[in-house]
């Protein structure tokens, strides 16, 4: 953006450096055109591009150190900005404060020319080191405006244009060197690959003497081929006649060996029909017999007058220890050593409405005795729950105790669970379930205890181990 408003050098001019005269050169142009007219008004240059971002960027660098009443109201906004912000966004604003207000540019002059030093000085004199920026020096010139300012302004545009003439000429030769570069680097990839070409096409004219070779080699392959497929097909024509005899033959085969299923399979009709009658009469014997023995327990139940129950004979126990056991802890009693095999406690328990009496503690201890009281009643009762459930059979768990437990989880269906009131133990609890049971009814009572099995065994039930039970609470 140029800086191009009218030159005022003619205005009343203030010394911003204290006196010593380095801002206030008057400028050339001061000089009045006669003796009794106004001073010759010249326009502002056109600033080099270079030139006027240094000049913008030399007044956004002094804004903040003027005092905030000779900053001018535009620019007071801008002054606030980052350093870094200040030059980018406010450039428009400066440009147009520098070239509209004298004052304000004689104020940044001042502290543009100190910080510049020996250069701000000799611009100020109308002179300019050989080695100076020229860049510099024309944005120096442009603020101070000493003797001859625009001839330095107008050298170092030329300067700045004969840099970037040489920078433009230096690129084009840059570029003429690459283009020679890659134009030799060109010509030696063409070399190669024309000696690539040549190389390969040596190569497929050899192979294409191999390929005609190779085809002549084939075209009499296919001519032997093709005598040798002549006399396959003959000799396939004669094996499908052979095939054709054979089939016939088999078809022949294939009918006897059906009409001798036809025979066999009437004969095996014959063979059902009476296997089938002898059946009917043995199951018409059967039924007869069957039906005799229900008549007649039908009839032995009327002349007992027997009306259903609806108790076991072991709820007649259990009601009888209705009373609060005790949480008493049974001691340690002898093992009885009866057979520990489950699959005996499977057939046991495959009897029809067979009694399963268990002595809690006593398989507890012996199947998990690490853990509380509490627990392993909890694990035995929920298994018993798993084998009522898989049998259906009746199933009765009786623990020692001084009075019932309490915080019992519920009971699975199909199992009873029993306390020994005080005094009394578990051993006597089960001897009298056992005895209140009826004859011929199959009851197991799981006791390792000796004196416990041989007590129940006297009254006809069957004694097992506690082994037999953890096995097959395990296989469960």
């Amino acid at each position: 953006m140029p800086l191009t408003e009218p030159y005022d050098d003619h205005l009343p001019q203030e010394d911003p450096v204290g006196g010593d005269g380095a801002a206030g050169v008057p400028d050339s142009s001061d000089t009045p055109g006669d003796s009794g007219g106004e001073p010759a008004v010249e326009p502002e240059p056109t600033l080099p591009e270079p030139v006027r971002q240094r000049i913008v960027a030399l007044t956004a660098a002094v804004l903040p150190t003027l005092p905030a009443d000779e900053v001018p109201v535009p620019l007071r906004r801008v002054a606030k900005f980052a350093p870094n912000r200040r030059a980018r966004l406010g450039a428009p604003a400066i440009a147009a404060q520098l070239t509209a207000d004298p004052l304000f540019r004689q104020r940044v002059t001042a502290r543009v020319l100190a910080d510049a030093g020996d250069l701000g000085a000799a611009v100020v004199e109308g002179t300019a080191p050989a080695a100076a920026d020229p860049v510099e020096v024309a944005a120096l010139a442009y603020l101070a405006r000493p003797r001859g300012w625009r001839e330095l302004i107008d050298a170092s545009g030329a300067a700045v244009r004969a840099e970037a003439d040489s920078a433009v000429v230096a690129e084009l030769v840059r570029e003429a060197e690459q283009r020679a570069t890659r134009a030799e680097h060109d010509r030696a990839v063409a070399r190669v690959e024309a000696e690539k070409l040549r190389d390969e096409l040596a190569r497929v004219r050899e192979e294409l003497g191999q390929l005609r070779e190779e085809s002549r080699q084939l075209a009499r392959t296919l001519r032997e081929t093709q005598a040798r497929e002549r006399k396959a097909t003959e000799l396939l024509a004669t094996e499908r006649g052979r095939a054709a005899r054979a089939s016939a033959d088999v078809d022949a085969e294939l009918r006897r060996a059906r009409a001798r299923l036809a025979e066999a399979e009437a004969a095996a009709g014959v063979a059902r029909a009476s296997a089938k009658e002898a059946r009917s009469v043995d199951d018409a014997r059967l039924w007869l017999l069957l039906e005799t023995i229900g008549q007649a327990a039908v009839g032995l139940r009327r002349e007992l007058a027997l009306d259903p129950v609806d108790k076991l004979p072991a709820d007649f126990v259990a009601d009888a220890f209705a009373e609060q056991p005790g949480a008493a802890p049974a001691g340690p009693a002898a093992r009885a050593r009866d057979t520990d095999d489950p699959a005996r406690l499977d057939q046991l328990l495959a009897l029809p409405r067979a009694h399963l009496v268990v002595d809690g503690y006593n398989v507890t201890k012996r199947g998990f005795g690490e853990m509380s009281l509490e627990q392993q009643r909890k694990r035995l009762i929920t298994g018993l729950g798993g084998i009522a459930a898989q049998t259906g059979d009746e199933v009765t768990v009786v623990f020692d105790g001084a009075e019932r437990m309490h915080g019992l989880p519920p009971a699975p269906r199909g199992v009873r669970v029993l306390f020994s009131r005080k005094g009394e133990t578990a051993d006597e609890l089960i001897r009298r379930l056992v005895r209140a049971e009826p004859a011929g009814r199959p009851v197991v009572v799981i006791s390792s205890d000796r004196e416990v099995a041989d007590g129940v065994r006297r009254h006809g039930a069957y004694p097992l181990g506690a082994d037999s039970l953890l096995r097959r609470l395990a296989r469960s």
